[in-house]
């Protein structure tokens, strides 16, 4: 009789998942198009004409010369040139634009003297990206505004080989190369990221709402029976393969569809990735099981999983972080798994460097164990009541 028990409930979620369109589009269509939208709002790959403002003050040879500069760069573009600094810092703060250059009065005449003009730029840098890239372009413009007029003064003096006053303008050049990710491309960087965050938002919200469905339908005890380790297995399966198809879709659309590099090894990726479901499940499933109310259960999810970008140590290094903030990202299994997919994908480590973030995504077997704990309590409790 349990045999026979065992494809009929299997099958039974199945139908459950296709009669019920909201856990049906989470299943199925929503993550693909969460994950596509994501790529295509980071598609550019490289921020452009990144709006800024000047406040000339000088109005001379020099300080046109350096807004003509400002705007030849690929990644500012000169949007506003203001006669006052009230004015522009008035636009700076009003986000009309992401930087603010000041030109002082005498700026060409103190050049011109052998004096070091101060030029002041302005930017926010709350706006992480956005601000570092302005901080780098404005510092590039200004260092060859400063080897242009050292070239000229070389020139005009000492050195009449333009050669020569180029060498003597810029005696030591630099040189840098990214050693991954070449191109410096922030879709490569940042989707890479925001997909695997999304994927588990996605797991753990499902989770809890697959659980608390069978809430409202006829109960926990009566839904787990006699047997709440099997049904509660034969529950979860069908999301786990899903979910772990949804991993192995975007994987194989970001380094086989999009060609960004692969270094290491994708199938053991894929593998890391069916732990990460388990894991993430095994958190969702703790969640109800100990708030057993599905509003208190979805914000209690939403809490856990929502904040998984800002804790993975992408945008953030993880060795900065506070005690409380790594304690937290240890609980979050997308975490671990980012970690093995930077290192196969950018460095292509060996598998055995790898090895503890594959003992911290299979510690959650912990939180899996008490879920069953609680759900075998769950049936004993309704079977002395019974009684």
């Amino acid at each position: 009789m349990s045999s026979k028990a065992r494809p009929v409930k299997y099958l039974s979620e199945w139908q459950r998942i296709y009669s019920d369109p909201w856990l049906l589009s989470l299943v199925s269509w929503l993550p693909p198009l969460c994950f596509l939208i994501v790529y295509l709002i980071f598609s550019q790959g490289l921020a452009r004409e990144l709006p800024i403002g000047i406040v000339d003050l000088d109005q001379s040879s020099l300080s046109r010369n350096m807004t003509r500069n400002y705007d030849a760069s690929p990644t500012l573009l000169v949007t506003n040139i203001f006669l006052s600094p009230r004015e522009g810092i008035s636009a700076l703060r009003g986000g009309g634009i992401y930087g603010l250059v000041l030109f002082p009065e005498n700026m060409e005449k103190e050049a011109i003297l052998g004096q070091t003009p101060k030029v002041d730029a302005f930017f926010n840098n709350q706006f992480l990206l956005i601000g570092k890239l302005v901080k780098s372009a404005i510092l590039s413009v200004h260092a060859t505004t400063v080897a242009q007029v050292d070239t000229r003064k070389n020139l005009s003096t000492s050195t009449p080989v333009i050669g020569q006053a180029m060498g003597a303008a810029i005696p030591i050049g630099s040189q840098m190369t990214p050693l991954f990710n070449l191109n410096t491309n922030y879709a490569q960087f940042l989707v890479s990221a925001i997909i695997p965050a999304t994927w588990q938002i996605f797991i753990v919200m499902t989770t809890v709402l697959c659980i608390a469905a069978e809430l409202r339908r006829d109960g926990l005890s009566v839904w787990l029976g006699s047997h709440p380790v099997q049904t509660l297995f034969l529950k979860l399966a069908p999301y786990t393969l899903l979910f772990w198809l949804h991993g192995i879709s975007f994987l194989l659309g970001m380094f086989v569809f999009l060609g960004w590099p692969m270094h290491g090894n994708l199938g053991y990726l894929i593998f890391c990735q069916l732990l990460t479901v388990c894991a993430c499940q095994a958190a969702g499933a703790l969640i109800f099981f100990v708030s057993k109310d599905p509003a208190r259960s979805l914000g209690l999810a939403a809490a856990y999983a929502a904040p998984g970008l800002a804790f993975m140590g992408v945008t953030f290094p993880a060795t900065d972080m506070t005690l409380p903030a790594r304690i937290w990202r240890s609980l979050l299994p997308v975490s671990h798994y980012i970690d093995v997919q930077i290192a196969q994908s950018n460095y292509g480590a060996p598998l055995m460097l790898s090895q503890p973030q594959l003992y911290n995504l299979a510690l959650f077997i912990l939180p899996g164990l008490i879920v069953l704990i609680l759900a075998v309590r769950i049936t004993k409790t309704q079977t002395q009541l019974s009684r």
